[in-house]
């Protein structure tokens, strides 16, 4: 297991945004996984004892998304870098699908969180654990789905870019001059969250090329693929199969699930249960992080 200082020096930040500006920071490190021979996860660990949670993020979002949920809450806990994102390892045919994430994670999960009460997954990472609980229920004991249904990606290709907000990104320049650049695009993206906190999201997803110039630390093709294409599609049948506890935790102000799509997700799981924090829009974690830890904390019945 290493750890990188630099990287949660702003732990401490995040702690005073939250209001818990003398509270103890728990430790976090990081841990790199092998899961073929050719694919490495990078994994923040929480805590030093067994994993309670296990955190998926969104296309374009790496494990720090997680940050202000993870103190929040205060539980030992795992956050995952998907495939193509963060500082795990890239897929040479760039296929970043919730099918091929769940295989990757499930390896994760086996070896740093058999036990854990249940998965989080936002975006993209809540695609992934409804594929994740369909075809190992034994890895999922209760499932979180923040802001997406299968119907989500094809929600998306309807929308506006002012609706996607942040998901803009993942459409839009490669390579910026500087990080100030970077930075100023994120902030116009996300007019809803503290300039600080974006300015935080942007260093921990950015990366300095040898030329001087920035880009995303993820694979900006390979996601742009999985979540401008309304393949989500094929999970419908894997949510009708969950035999799991499941929370669909939608953003107030959010597109991303359609009344309809929340309407055949109750049709094809009716033992589904709906939640809707106000004020927020897609990236509930980000935009309102104690009400989703408060719904998460209740739902998977952590102690607090």
């Amino acid at each position: 297991m290493t750890e990188s200082p630099d990287e949660f020096a702003s732990l401490t930040e995040v702690a005073t945004e939250l209001g818990h500006p003398d509270a103890a920071i728990p430790r976090a490190a990081r841990q790199v996984v092998e899961v073929d021979e050719n694919q490495q996860l990078s994994v923040i660990v929480w805590g030093e004892t067994a994993p309670e949670l296990v955190f998926l993020h969104g296309g374009g979002q790496n494990a720090h998304t997680w940050d202000l949920v993870a103190l929040e809450l205060d539980r030992p806990a795992i956050a995952i870098d998907l495939p193509g994102h963060g500082h795990s390892s890239w897929r040479d045919d760039r296929d970043y699908s919730p099918v091929r994430n769940a295989v990757a994670v499930a390896t994760v999960i086996e070896q740093l969180a058999p036990h854990a009460a249940g998965v989080v997954g936002m975006s993209l990472g809540g695609a992934t654990t409804i594929r994740l609980a369909a075809t190992r229920p034994d890895l999922v004991r209760r499932a979180v789905l923040v802001d997406v249904t299968p119907g989500s990606a094809r929600a998306a290709t309807r929308m506006t870019r002012e609706q996607r907000g942040a998901t803009a990104l993942i459409g839009g320049p490669r390579t910026f001059a500087s990080l100030t650049e970077m930075t100023e695009l994120a902030v116009r993206a996300s007019p809803g969250r503290p300039a600080s906190a974006v300015r935080r999201g942007v260093l921990h997803n950015a990366r300095q090329l040898p030329d001087g110039t920035w880009t995303w630390r993820y694979d900006q093709l390979g996601t742009q693929a999985v979540t401008a294409q309304p393949q989500f599609e094929s999970l419908w049948d894997d949510l009708a199969a969950l035999t799991r506890p499941t929370l669909l935790v939608r953003g107030g102000d959010s597109a991303f699930v359609t009344a309809e799509d929340q309407a055949e997700a109750i049709r094809r799981l009716p033992a589904i249960r709906v939640e809707v924090v106000p004020g927020s829009g897609h990236a509930v974690q980000s935009d309102r992080p104690k009400a989703l830890a408060d719904l998460i904390r209740e739902f998977l019945e952590i102690r607090q």
